[in-house]
């Protein structure tokens, strides 16, 4: 479903992702692993076209879509939960599941805004609240059934298990079970390890701006000293 060759990016004349490739099929689960400054982010961003890579190519079924802008890669059926979230505080949680509100897609998992809430309780509580005051928890479900009010067949998450609460973590892992079950594919940027083990079926390990290693977390497993370079703290 998405093949990314050879990507270089640039911020500046910094040169922050060198060759980096990976793949996501249909229905499966990757994790992009790394530390702090890795390289994790900017790969999302370079195949959502929120940053243009110099070089290299990306493609989703089969079309290239390297360096188009993010509203086009939205609209072939990408959806992107930014690490930052981007809710719109000022208005309710109701409110903000309109603004993502896109018509079905062919062959891609339809959400309504009553099955979201089932799949989102604490949501379903809150459905007339602000989203400003919201939990860091909560502000970060909102955002990812926000997306999913856009029908995507692929969706990237950047760091969904940052900075909240181990039971929202937990909550989290059963969502992307249930998306991954609905049919989804999903890219998903991420320090946790072992939150990553729960959710992924397969591992991108980048350090330095560089993939370093591509596996299932069996293979992860038989080479400690990979995981002792790449994410030991």
């Amino acid at each position: 479903m998405l093949d990314v060759t050879g990507l270089n990016t640039f911020y500046g004349g910094a040169h922050i992702l060198t060759d980096v490739s990976l793949s996501v099929g249909p229905h499966e689960v990757v994790a992009l692993l790394g530390r702090n400054g890795a390289g994790k982010s900017t790969t999302i961003k370079s195949i959502m076209g929120l940053v243009r890579p110099r070089s290299g190519r990306v493609t989703y079924k089969g079309e290239d879509i390297t360096g188009r802008e993010p509203h086009v890669v939205c609209r072939l059926g990408i959806g992107y939960v930014p690490e930052e979230r981007r809710i719109f505080s000022e208005l309710t949680v109701e409110e903000n599941f309109e603004v993502g509100r896109r018509p079905p897609r062919e062959d891609a998992p339809q959400w309504s805004a009553a099955h979201l809430y089932e799949l989102f309780p604490n949501l379903a509580e809150r459905r007339r609240l602000a989203a400003g005051r919201l939990s860091g928890g909560e502000q970060q479900m909102l955002t990812i059934a926000r997306t999913l009010m856009g029908n995507p067949r692929l969706v990237l998450l950047d760091e969904p298990s940052e900075g909240i609460a181990p039971l929202i973590v937990e909550q989290m892992a059963r969502v992307i079970g249930e998306m991954k079950e609905a049919g989804l594919a999903l890219l998903i940027s991420e320090q946790n390890l072992h939150f990553a083990r729960l959710v992924s079926d397969r591992a991108v390990i980048v350090e330095k701006g560089e993939v370093r290693f591509t596996g299932t977390f069996a293979e992860l497993d038989a080479r400690p000293d990979v995981a002792e370079a790449t994410l030991a703290l």
